[in-house]
């Protein structure tokens, strides 16, 4: 077994796709930042890789022992144990996750670069294993609140959280599925189309705004997004943190 010791991550929890578990240039100086006293490095196969980085179910038994109890946190003069923790890599991509406890990997993170270029160093003369894996069992589902990645490919970890938060916005609207409200905001986020909205249903509504906002990101998204979830606590908090300052960090490097 491999191990790496004083590795630094930044948990991204609840993650299901791996491009919300922001690399080391989209880290802030506000995140969570915890040292890793000693944990295992594995190297697998690019399907497990896959199905670590990109959702949230229960990981390969054999995965599970091998890992158990191997991997310490440092807080203070303290040295804790923790149950299931691993860096992963395919050869190509690497992820750092912790089941807190559970099966699944709850947590996830990124290296600092230094530490990735020792990872690659580390597995040259090691081979993948798939710890009875089963890839053809496995099919990722993407939707609406879980966008597939070509949806927020090449967007910034504040347009991506954006993005979502406009997802969600977009979710209770369809919950609630008013239809003049409906076409209240396609005509917002659409005035052109305003003389053929009001000869639409629901369903033709629905399916032109959600078809129009998915695509990219721009001002006149996050315009829309401002609007559409005003008068929504939980939603403006997570606004309101996204359009505050963020600094990054650079001396982990």
């Amino acid at each position: 077994m491999l191990y790496m010791h004083d590795v630094w991550v930044n948990w991204f929890e609840g993650e299901e796709n791996g491009y919300n578990v922001c690399y080391f240039h989209e880290w802030r100086k506000n995140d969570g930042i915890e040292l890793l006293d000693q944990v295992p490095l594995v190297y697998i196969t690019n399907e497990l890789f896959h199905y670590i980085e990109n959702d949230m179910h229960d990981l390969p038994r054999p995965l599970l022992d091998a890992i158990y109890k191997r991997a310490y946190v440092r807080k203070g003069q303290e040295r804790n144990v923790l149950d299931y923790a691993c860096i992963v890599t395919d050869g190509t991509d690497i992820i750092v996750f912790d089941t807190i406890g559970y099966e699944i990997p709850i947590r996830k993170s990124r290296l600092i670069p230094r530490q990735e270029q020792l990872v690659y160093d580390m597995i040259k003369n090691t081979k993948a294993q798939s710890y009875k894996f089963d890839s053809k069992a496995y099919q990722k589902e993407y939707h609406m609140l879980s966008m597939s990645p070509d949806l927020v490919f090449g967007l910034t970890r504040k347009e991506r959280q954006l993005k979502h938060l406009l997802m969600m916005g977009l979710d209770q609207l369809r919950t609630t599925n008013n239809l003049e409200e409906l076409r209240y905001w396609l005509t917002e986020w659409d005035p052109k189309k305003y003389p053929y909205i009001r000869f639409m249903d629901e369903n033709e509504v629905w399916e032109a705004l959600y078809t129009g906002l998915k695509q990219g990101w721009s001002s006149a998204h996050e315009d829309i997004c401002g609007k559409l979830i005003k008068g929504q606590p939980f939603l403006e908090k997570i606004w309101e943190v996204e359009n505050g300052p963020a600094e990054n960090i650079s001396k982990l490097k």
